[in-house]
């Protein structure tokens, strides 16, 4: 018996928008506990989080908050990335992936949005 069919996946891209979504929301509290001024990370955070949650249960509503981390995603990240870019190596390259991951997942969950009308 797969994995697959253990945890009752139906849609393997789905579940890994789900498992990004929430590994983002995770790593953004933790940026917010070393810094709380930094409550835009925690805004993402929660919205993250709250995608995860949205997307693992196959709800329609997931996609207003994927479309809304898009946004937000792009904005901190481009921006991030023009104010710091050269500092720190690390950084530069944690933004490029969270840059592309969103693009990538946000096409993905919008191309099945049609699967979570169930």
């Amino acid at each position: 018996m797969s994995l697959q069919s253990k945890l009752k996946i139906e849609s393997v891209g789905l579940f890994a928008a789900a498992v990004f979504y929430a590994v983002v929301g995770v790593i953004s509290f933790v940026v917010l506990a070393s810094d709380i001024g930094l409550i835009h990370i925690g805004i993402i955070g929660v919205f993250s989080l709250i995608t995860a949650y949205g997307l693992l249960r196959r709800r329609i509503w997931a996609v207003w908050f994927v479309a809304v981390l898009f946004l937000l995603a792009t904005t901190v990240s481009a921006y991030t990335l023009y104010l710091l870019a050269g500092r720190d190596p690390a950084l530069d390259v944690s933004m490029i992936l969270y840059f592309a991951l969103t693009w990538i997942f946000t096409g993905y969950v919008a191309v099945k949005r049609k699967a979570l009308e169930t």
